[in-house]
């Protein structure tokens, strides 16, 4: 489910990946909402029949204004989009899964953003930091009903969006290969699996945790030398 209107290169990969979910599973039923118009979403997602799982994946990046001049209108966007739609879906799906008596699983997609900090971050890092702590909230008060909350936290991966910047000629991903002790950004795939485990019974005591996928970079303090 997309987040706000999206760009012209981001509805055709979103409607690409649509028709690929659909084709290679045709129960798949595509909702499509604007998940920081809340109240739309909470009606979309009661009519479904409980979940057993969900994964909270929507965001948007946030690295345009330094901490001093970041407008309070900028940072709600990114609140609304990266923290607070994951919120208000969990709400509505654990519920409906608290109510049906079913153990399940939600899974938050977060970032090391959470962690460290970058020039001209600060809605962006405050966005993954309340999602990691909404996390801990969140499995907190739901493992007594056998209901699971972890997050996943990469470090920079190479989707659509980061392919078009390195095409653009930014330097980001020799930057990272610079930092990172495994010397690459991460793959989808490789962000894709910790999901499925943390969804599977194979993590079934595994709850308020922040899965780091970086590579090593957070316990690199210094470029190569």
């Amino acid at each position: 489910m997309p987040s706000g209107p999206l760009p012209n290169a981001s509805l055709f990969f979103y409607l690409w990946l649509r028709a690929c979910l659909v084709e290679e599973c045709p129960d798949i039923v595509p909702i499509e909402a604007d998940l920081c118009n809340c109240d739309d979403t909470r009606v979309k997602l009661e009519k479904l029949d409980v979940l057993d799982g969900l994964v909270n994946n929507a965001g948007i990046d946030g690295h345009d204004y330094t901490a001093l001049e970041c407008p309070r209108e900028y940072l709600c966007k990114l609140l609304d989009n990266n923290l607070l739609s994951a919120i208000n879906c969990s709400q509505v799906v654990a519920k409906k899964m608290k109510e049906a008596k079913l153990k399940g699983s939600i899974v938050n997609i977060s970032s090391v953003a959470g962690t460290a900090s970058f020039s001209n971050g600060l809605p962006y890092h405050v966005s993954k930091a309340g999602k990691d702590m909404a996390t801990k909230q969140f499995a907190l008060e739901l493992g007594p009903h056998g209901i699971r909350m972890n997050s996943v936290n990469p470090a920079l991966v190479r989707t659509p969006m980061m392919q078009d910047l390195i095409g653009k000629g930014l330097p980001v991903e020799s930057l990272v290969a610079e930092r990172c002790p495994m010397g690459r950004i991460l793959e989808v795939h490789e962000v894709v699996d910790p999901i499925l485990y943390l969804l599977s019974d194979h993590s079934s005591m595994v709850t308020r945790q922040t899965h780091v996928v970086d590579g090593g970079i957070l316990s690199n303090i210094t470029v190569k030398i």
